[in-house]
């Protein structure tokens, strides 16, 4: 944070970050935290393998079910979901304490996710990201070229489901044309840092100034 503008920082926001497999949030949220150096991801725990290219504890901490189950056991996780036979969990400790120093955090998450975040965190910011069409979904599964048929198929079913639950969240971002989409994904944030709450925080010895007698 830049200290010359900023005299003190409000304590961060969740957001809460949902959309069908090949909606493109993996692309847009990546281009997002390169233009906004004040927002990170969660880095979740998952069991599923890595793909090629990931890596543990950058795009995910890969962890076997039995590791899973014991941090579940601990009471470790914000929430958790079971995502096509792998399970997946927020660090409920890592998040906490990215909040508590000012800094901005999204969960990608499924829509079961964000449920129980919002139940233990209703002032988290949703947002919903969905493809211009069911073509394009399936185009741009098939463009990955990491899935057979049968897998596109299945989250072409799964997509569907997901898609129903789009007016839980407080904001929808059609991602049609990419540079747009970020665009109104920048925007969400920019508007949020904004309100008058996070502005009275972050600018208390102007305002303190600007209002003395």
């Amino acid at each position: 944070m830049n200290q010359n503008t900023q005299n003190s920082a409000p304590k961060g926001r969740l957001y809460i970050i949902s959309a069908p497999s090949g909606a493109g949030k993996t692309s847009l949220v990546a281009a997002l935290l390169a233009r906004d150096k004040n927002i990170e991801v969660s880095v979740s725990h998952t069991t599923r393998t890595s793909r090629p290219g990931e890596e543990n504890g950058v795009n995910y901490h890969f962890v076997t079910m039995g590791e899973f189950e014991s941090l579940l056991e601990q009471q470790g996780f914000l929430e958790h979901a079971k995502v096509f036979d792998n399970y997946y969990g927020t660090s409920k400790q890592w998040l906490e304490q990215r909040l508590a120093i000012g800094q901005d955090v999204i969960l990608e998450i499924d829509w079961q996710g964000a449920q129980q975040v919002r139940a233990l965190n209703p002032d988290a910011i949703s947002i919903f990201i969905l493809p211009p069409s069911k073509e394009a979904l399936k185009s741009r599964l098939q463009g990955r070229g990491q899935d057979s048929e049968e897998v596109i198929a299945r989250r072409m079913s799964g997509a569907a489901a997901e898609c129903i639950h789009y007016d839980e969240y407080d904001y929808l971002v059609i991602n049609d044309q990419f540079d747009r989409a970020l665009d109104d994904l920048s925007n969400i944030f920019n508007v949020m840092r904004l309100r008058t709450a996070s502005q009275t925080i972050r600018y208390k010895e102007k305002l303190a100034g600007l209002l003395s007698s």
